[in-house]
């Protein structure tokens, strides 16, 4: 099972605190086992909210796929410097 991300934490939280204190200020119980029904469906709202919460998973890095016309260009290979290759000379303009 994955673990819940920080977004679905939060919106599970809230809801439960939020619809706990409307339900109780809604019903205006004061007994015991009207407090631990509101509780309960409370927290049945919050893991339903929490449930829902869209997941955004990112991938790594994905793998481009190749289509079928196109082929693999081979890596360039390093080509060794000829034994002749010398600098140039510099060469300045002449004054006027």
């Amino acid at each position: 099972m994955p673990r819940p991300t920080v977004a679905q934490l939060t919106y599970g939280s809230c809801t439960v605190i939020f619809s706990t204190l409307a339900m109780l200020l809604l019903s205006q119980t004061s007994s015991g086992p009207g407090i631990a029904v509101v509780a309960v469906a409370a927290l049945a709202l919050g893991v339903l909210v929490a449930l829902t919460v869209p997941v955004t998973r990112s991938s790594p890095d994905p793998v481009p796929q190749q289509r079928p016309e196109q082929q693999a260009v081979p890596e360039p290979v390093p080509v060794p410097a000829s034994v002749a290759a010398a600098p140039e000379p510099v060469r300045e303009p002449t004054a006027p």
